[in-house]
């Protein structure tokens, strides 16, 4: 009798809340949504890297427990207090409409997780949704039928599964629409309960896990925009190098210059790096008559980031949202004006189609006379390497055009491949070889080997034009690219070494003969003082942050930011690398000299006092990097570290 009795004082407490058939038709949503997104979550920590123990994966699932419970409650909550009318009609038209929006949502961010080992935040979700056309097809790339199944059955069930399920188990048709007032001792239950569920879903992990992973998928996206990092800087006096120029000197010489951006290439899957894989012949053979750079890295592991950090000198905007395309904005003159004061022309092929992430806006920005993609070159004979180019040959008949065209004058021509971004299409005509067991990995080799190719022929090319002898070539990765090495997948947040350090080379014919190698750090900063120095000119007017390669310091740090923001920042000083994850996860610090694979994380060995000085100094350089843009923007002259 009491357990009947305690029984029907739990229903009777429930109905004071909602109707019986309101209580079907709410739960018949909530409860399968709740289900969905949990379920997710334990996927995720099940599948992910580093997989935790018992506590660490209640750890873990309790953010996504918490703010599922707390979000059901919400909406129990707003029925409880809209009883009907117009806002009973509104409350149920977004009941509907959201359900659909989170689990399209969690879908997109579990998706998101698996391809790159990345928590989507707002603002590149914001940012991908604006530029839908240059995403649409790296989503259908990796759409498999589950999606497919998903997505629809997410739509009709949300729109109409309520209804139904209310229907079959109440035999009542209509919608509830209207419902007697209740007792608001109960209205303030629900609401205090949500309130509660959806705050605790917001606190930290208690067994030191990454909180970015550990949150939920929807209230890391909030707390990603609000709980940012703030630290007072002061910009160093001074003016950006926006007004520089290259000034002859007694040692210049008029050469032509070639830069090579070899797309997503990192150092350890390249011959020259890694004896062990045959993956580049060609480059192995060129670095025996070339200065070859033990360690070079990427400043943001990101194409149009690298495009800027190389070709301006300047860091690039460490942002999502493309600011390097927007007009007026770069703080700095590139290599392409600085050499056309001095007459060259000046040209940029990539195998890229063109619109892809604002390409030409960027390239305009840069400074190129001229632009060549896909759009400007017959396909005819060329595959598909990937879901937004061709494969990096497709390249070579304009480039000969155009240097016929050209070749009275010095030029500066940049070429930008493609063929070794995700998803790694091995162009059909080019076969594959074995180069690993992970069937991943081993089509991105093939990609590096056909990339390699690709070097052959565009070399043959200016050997068969009588350009040779008198072009200067500097060919690297524009970034690396990660495969699961620390639980990151594709380079835009991997800031460890496979994501950061890149092959790099220079080579100039009749010079370096017999092969030089420079251990000295140095980054993709440097490469426009480089150009200078090769070319024996003098800058004026301004200062560049980095130095030249040819005479680079040996005690200085180098920095580097993931591409998502407040994801990641990371400095490098001899061989001692720290990574600061902005509590995302546990910030790290390695030896490299003894574990380049950054394998063991020492901070504990470190002291508080020096890891707090070296964030520090990492939040000051991207506010000062992110001020100089903003201040060039604005016509406001001040300079950037």
């Amino acid at each position: 009798m009491a357990e009947k009795s305690r029984t029907a004082g739990v229903v009777a407490r429930l109905r004071g809340i909602l109707t019986r058939e309101e209580w079907v038709y709410v739960l018949s949503l909530l409860v399968p949504l709740v289900v969905y997104n949990v379920v997710l979550k334990v996927v995720r920590v099940a599948t992910q890297f580093e997989v935790p123990g018992p506590l660490g994966f209640l750890d873990q699932v309790r953010s996504d427990l918490l703010f599922n419970l707390g979000y059901a409650a919400f909406w129990i909550g707003l029925f409880a207090v809209v009883r009907g009318g117009v806002g009973r009609r509104v409350l149920l038209v977004l009941f509907h409409l959201l359900a659909v929006v989170v689990v399209a949502l969690t879908t997109s961010v579990h998706v998101f997780f698996e391809k790159t080992g990345s928590m989507m935040g707002f603002s590149f979700l914001l940012n991908s949704l604006s530029s839908l056309g240059d995403i649409w097809k790296v989503i259908t790339s990796e759409t498999t039928l589950m999606h497919w199944i998903v997505v629809p059955v997410a739509l009709v069930y949300g729109t109409v599964g309520p209804a139904i399920i209310t229907r079959l188990v109440t035999h009542g048709w209509h919608l509830p629409t209207r419902s007697a007032p209740r007792a608001r001792a109960n209205q303030l239950v629900a609401c205090a309960a949500a309130l509660a569920l959806l705050s605790l879903s917001l606190l930290p992990s208690a067994t030191g896990a990454g909180n970015a992973f550990s949150r939920d998928a929807i209230a890391n996206m909030v707390v990603g925009e609000i709980a940012t990092p703030e630290i007072d800087t002061k910009l160093a006096a001074g003016p950006l190098p926006t007004d520089t120029r290259f000034v002859k000197t007694p040692e210049t010489n008029t050469r032509n210059v070639v830069i090579v951006f070899l797309e997503s290439t990192r150092a350890r899957s390249t011959t020259p790096y890694n004896g062990d894989l045959s993956t580049t012949p060609f480059l192995e053979e060129l670095s025996k008559d070339s200065l070859l750079f033990d360690r070079t890295y990427a400043v943001v592991p990101h194409t149009s980031k690298a495009l800027v950090a190389s070709l301006c000198g300047v860091p690039p905007p460490l942002d999502t949202q493309r600011t390097e395309s927007e007009p007026n904005v770069i703080p700095a003159r590139c290599v392409p004006v600085l050499l056309e004061d001095h007459g060259y022309r000046t040209a940029f092929f990539q195998s890229a189609t063109e619109k892809f992430e604002r390409r030409p806006q960027l390239v305009e920005n840069l400074g190129y006379e001229d632009f060549f993609s896909t759009e400007d070159m017959s396909k005819k004979g060329y595959d598909k390497a990937n879901y937004f180019g061709y494969e990096d040959d497709i390249m070579l008949e304009p480039s000969e055009e155009w240097l016929v065209q050209n070749r009275k004058e010095p030029f500066l021509a940049t070429y930008l491949t493609v063929t070794a971004h995700h998803n790694y299409v091995v162009p059909e005509s080019f076969g594959e070889r074995k180069f690993a067991e992970d069937d991943e990995l081993n089509r991105y080799l093939n990609t590096v080997h056909y990339q390699d190719h690709f070097l052959r022929n565009l070399f043959d090319q200016y050997r068969d034009l009588g350009l040779y002898e008198e072009t200067t070539f500097i060919i690297f990765g524009d970034h690396g690219e990660g495969f699961d090495e620390h639980g990151f997948k594709q380079h835009d947040n991997t800031i460890y070494n496979e994501g950061l350090r890149i092959p790099l080379i220079i080579h100039q014919p009749g010079r370096w003969e017999g092969g030089e190698r420079v251990e000295a750090a140095v980054n993709e900063l440097d490469i426009l003082l480089t150009v200078a120095d090769l070319l024996g000119y003098e800058i004026r007017g301004g200062v560049y942050p980095g130095s030249s390669m040819l005479s680079p310091p040996e005690d200085r740090t180098l920095k580097a930011s993931c591409y998502h923001e407040h994801t990641c920042l990371a400095s490098i000083r001899d061989d001692e690398k720290y990574i600061y994850h902005y509590g995302n996860m546990a910030d790290e610090y390695f030896d490299l000299s003894s574990d380049p694979y950054e394998r063991n994380n020492i901070i504990d060995q470190q002291s508080g006092e020096k890891i707090q000085d070296l964030r520090n100094d990492l939040l000051a350089w991207e506010s000062r990097v992110t001020a100089s843009y903003e201040r060039k923007a604005s016509g406001e002259k001040t300079t950037a570290e």
